[in-house]
């Protein structure tokens, strides 16, 4: 989208009312897919997501997108970041969520239960009203399912510090300035070394497999409001 289009964009959802009308009305059976999905994709891994598909034998898990009214009213989704340890993920900022059990009745369930379990959101509290398009992590051999959910009110959170390093707000129309996504190196453990496009906000770098299912939603959206 151009800079005029994310801005009419970002006005038109600024009201978390008719932001909830919007997302309950959306064409959940016409997603943009992985081509959007790419375009914040790490440069020197698209090759290798594109040519996997949905890996072999990868662990299912899901995650919440949830939204809900900041104290103005407007749109404003929750992120947790990740407690920094020897492995795939340390330190980065994602949506809450996690790996399918086996006594999960659904993918659905997972994600609300591990939003439960890692930042205090009650369930039964949350509306899940629709789900993006399904994502393959090659160096977690995971497959995650995205959920999107909303709560009418900011909900307390209460961090699990054994899996959450920070609970971060964002408002919604932060995504959709221009000036909040760039493309920039990453020093990952180890020393290596990663180009890749990201969100930043609030000092907050967003990148990765998060970044690339915030690009499908922001696509998603911006199509309905064109």
């Amino acid at each position: 989208m151009t800079s005029e289009e994310l801005q009419l964009v970002s006005e038109k959802i600024s009201h978390f009312n008719d932001f909830v009308s919007l997302l309950r009305g959306l064409p959940y059976d016409r997603l943009p897919g992985l081509e959007a999905q790419l375009k914040l994709a790490p440069i020197n891994r698209k090759q290798e997501i594109i040519s996997l598909g949905k890996g072999k034998n990868a662990v299912k898990s899901a995650v919440l997108f949830l939204f809900y009214p900041d104290e103005n009213g407007h749109p404003s989704t929750v992120f947790i970041k990740r407690p920094e340890y020897n492995g795939a993920h340390s330190g980065q900022i994602s949506f809450p969520g996690g790996r399918y059990e086996t006594t999960d009745p659904s993918l659905e369930y997972t994600a609300l239960r591990e939003t439960h379990e890692e930042i205090g959101v009650p369930v039964s509290d949350i509306e899940v009203v629709g789900k993006l398009s399904d994502l393959f992590i090659p160096p977690s051999n995971y497959i995650v399912s995205p959920y999107i959910g909303i709560t009418r009110e900011r909900p307390a959170f209460k961090a699990d510090p054994l899996e959450v390093a920070a609970i971060l707000e964002i408002e919604l129309s932060d995504f959709f300035q221009t000036a909040n996504c760039r493309t920039k190196e990453l020093v990952l453990i180890g020393g290596y070394r990663l180009q890749t496009p990201c969100f930043e906000i609030n000092g907050h770098t967003i990148w990765g497999a998060t970044a690339m299912m915030v690009s499908e939603f922001l696509e998603f959206v911006g199509r309905q409001l064109r």
